[in-house]
């Protein structure tokens, strides 16, 4: 039995949700540690697709406990909204667990999100003006609310008085508008705790007690490396911890609980929002990755920009996180073109680089030092091992296996849940 912790290794958007519902499949226990409704994971069951915010991926598999964590913030509507969907849908929810010491995201958090986008023009971050990033700001201000002061109307509106005072002095002098009614914000998310109390408790118990009974319990990150506010291509980062060591504190237990990582790799590579990107495609081969791999945003619609393959990038996960396997998805996305190159290291005026640096303004600069390696035309979505890919697709896998100097433990070929190769059991 373990604690498998599996993370982004790139910028988000490196098909977490598929790897995560195959794990699912073999853990007890799902947990989401970080993050809110900026995150999406899409996970196809069938000829059905769920669209994931908020809830784990594993609720879509009978009878497996789903934990919301202390680390995430939560919008209450929208998890309301969420749960009602998969209810219509034929889903069971009755294993959800949601932290009540999660922050709420309120209603004046996103416009607060908007305005700030908007005043920053052409220097925006780029976010999902979800609120996500205001959340985590008066959490850190020790003005935040949490899930369990919702559950009392008392402490709930007491709270809500005293930081609409701050917020609608905010909206007035610094952006002209008028701002919130309590009683408008009071009335709506006073329903949604009648709806979400069931699901409230200590997380932390309930985690701690299924490691102690052996269970398999499965960690589940939203975002990526690039993306985490300490380690990501500051200042373009979510406002909270997607590397491992975000589990800790984002669930509640101690380091020494995780027994293995394991980091998610897009076979090329992919990211949203403004910020350098060596290895971006532009033109024909870009779009072409784009279409095929239809790479839109699972709770923006937004575009992605497209690259190939950059293992400087993987690296800096796995040492950050301690990734100890990784797991491959979309290498059918691939397939038709006649070359492929991985990005091996930066060359930087004079000077190579293989470390992936903290400075935007030198990253911008790299150029990107690219192995070419052929490719394949042969459809490979119908392949059940790995022998059975072509020859080509083998040796790319390989490769980057060998740049990376970690395993690979999963490929994945297509979207369904049949549509994957397990190289190595990770529970």
């Amino acid at each position: 039995m373990a604690s498998v912790v599996v993370i982004g290794s790139q910028w988000g958007d490196e098909g977490k949700g598929r790897i995560t519902d195959y794990l699912a499949s073999k853990s007890d226990m799902v947990v989401r540690y970080q993050g809110g409704t900026n995150a999406g994971h899409t996970v196809e069951v069938g000829n059905e697709k769920y669209k994931l915010h908020l809830i784990p991926s594993g609720i879509l598999h009978e009878g497996k406990v789903c934990v919301i964590g202390n680390g995430v913030v939560v919008d209450p509507v929208a998890l309301v909204e969420e749960i009602q969907s998969l209810e219509k849908r034929g889903v069971d929810v009755n294993n959800l667990k949601v932290s009540d010491r999660a922050h709420l995201i309120m209603p004046y958090h996103k416009t607060l999100d908007g305005l700030s986008e908007d005043m920053l023009g052409e220097n925006s971050i780029g976010t999902t003006r979800r609120g996500v990033g205001p959340a985590y700001m008066d959490k850190a201000q020790r003005m935040g609310i949490r899930v369990v002061d919702l559950l009392d109307r008392d402490v709930f509106e007491a709270k809500l008085e005293q930081n609409l005072k701050a917020k609608n002095n905010l909206f007035k002098k610094v952006y002209g508008m008028e701002g919130f009614k309590k009683e408008d914000i009071l009335e709506l998310y006073l329903d949604c705790a009648k709806k979400i109390r069931k699901y409230v408790t200590d997380t932390t118990v309930i985690i701690s007690d299924a490691i102690k009974k052996g269970k398999n319990v499965l960690f589940e990150g939203a975002q990526g490396t690039l993306l985490d506010i300490d380690f990501g291509t500051y200042p373009y980062v979510t406002s909270s911890h997607p590397i491992a060591g975000g589990v800790c504190i984002g669930a509640g237990i101690g380091p020494t609980f995780i027994d293995r990582v394991v980091g998610v790799v897009k076979a090329y590579t992919t990211r949203v929002g403004k910020g350098p990107f060596p290895t971006e495609l532009f033109g024909e081969i870009g779009d072409f990755i784009r279409d095929k791999g239809a790479e839109y945003g699972t709770t923006t619609g937004r575009p992605r920009r497209c690259g190939w393959m950059d293992t400087v990038i993987v690296r800096y996960a796995i040492r950050v996180s301690g990734i100890s396997r990784i797991a491959i998805t979309k290498l059918d996305t691939l397939g038709g073109l006649k070359k492929l190159k991985i990005c091996t290291g930066y060359r930087y005026k004079d000077r190579i680089i293989r470390d992936f640096p903290a400075s935007l303004k030198l990253l911008a600069e790299c150029e990107p030092i690219y192995e070419e390696m052929d490719g394949w035309d042969e459809d490979i979505s119908h392949a059940r091992s790995f022998d059975e890919l072509p020859v080509n697709a083998q040796k790319y896998v390989e490769r980057i296996q060998e740049l990376c100097e970690t395993r690979v433990c999963f490929v994945s070929i297509g979207p369904k849940r049949s549509q994957g190769i397990m190289l190595e059991e990770v529970f």
